[in-house]
């Protein structure tokens, strides 16, 4: 966003506009077109999420949860995450889910973060189908059942999640198709984080397949080359 925009968004701001409220938190938390402020961009959640601005309580819950521009506390992460997801916000709902599932801020309840996982799936969101292929995966909360599981991992995929495609790639290299195991992989190494590519590099190194040991080098590459795109400019 260019400093004129974001002149303009913060006009709108401060006359009360509230989706310019929440895209002005998000230029300041990202520091797009003026100076990066957590504080502030903390400020400007708040006041939208408080409007009822289902984004912006979704990111007021990331704020707490990830101690920007405050302390970090997962309870009152987990109160706004719930209310975003009350409002709609896929995020909102994929995030109360992650606390639900690891017992942060929140009493552990696996089962309910099964249902928020599979609301914000049915609605679209691809992280969340990975989680609910993970769930059947597993077996956490639900019998496990490994045909759900494989759909879920191929719509996360489908969807571009990264963790989707490295599941699904797993499952293909099960089925003994090398060939897509691998587009799937190469496809997960171009957006997926430096931190993940490496360990699933580390993973891959004692893969009895060998055309997935194949791919560690590229790997991590990737990982390098991710790393510097999320450098600021």
């Amino acid at each position: 966003m260019s400093e004129a925009a974001v002149a303009e968004v913060r006009a709108a701001a401060h006359a009360g506009d509230v989706d310019a409220q929440a895209l002005y938190a998000q230029a300041l938390a990202e520091g797009r077109g003026v100076v990066r402020d957590a504080a502030e961009a903390l400020h400007w959640y708040a006041l939208a999420a408080n409007s009822g601005h289902a984004q912006a309580m979704n990111m007021l819950g990331r704020c707490h949860e990830l101690g920007i521009g405050t302390a970090a506390n997962a309870g009152l992460a987990a109160a706004w995450y719930r209310k975003a997801a009350a409002k709609g916000s896929e995020w909102g709902m994929y995030n109360i889910a992650q606390l639900l599932g690891a017992g942060r801020g929140v009493a552990q309840d696996r089962a309910q973060a099964l249902a928020w996982y599979r609301r914000a799936a049915e609605r679209g969101h691809a992280k969340s189908m990975n989680m609910l292929g993970r769930h059947y995966d597993e077996g956490w909360a639900v019998e496990r059942d490994a045909a759900v599981a494989a759909e879920w991992y191929r719509r996360a995929a489908l969807s571009g999640d990264f963790r989707g495609q490295v599941s699904h790639a797993s499952l293909l290299m099960q089925q003994g198709d090398a060939e897509a195991a691998v587009r799937w992989l190469r496809r997960a190494a171009e957006t997926a984080t430096p931190a993940f590519l490496q360990r699933l590099a580390d993973d891959l190194q004692g893969s009895p397949h060998a055309a997935m040991r194949a791919e560690v080098p590229g790997l991590r590459a990737a990982a390098v080359r991710n790393g510097r795109s999320e450098s600021p400019a």
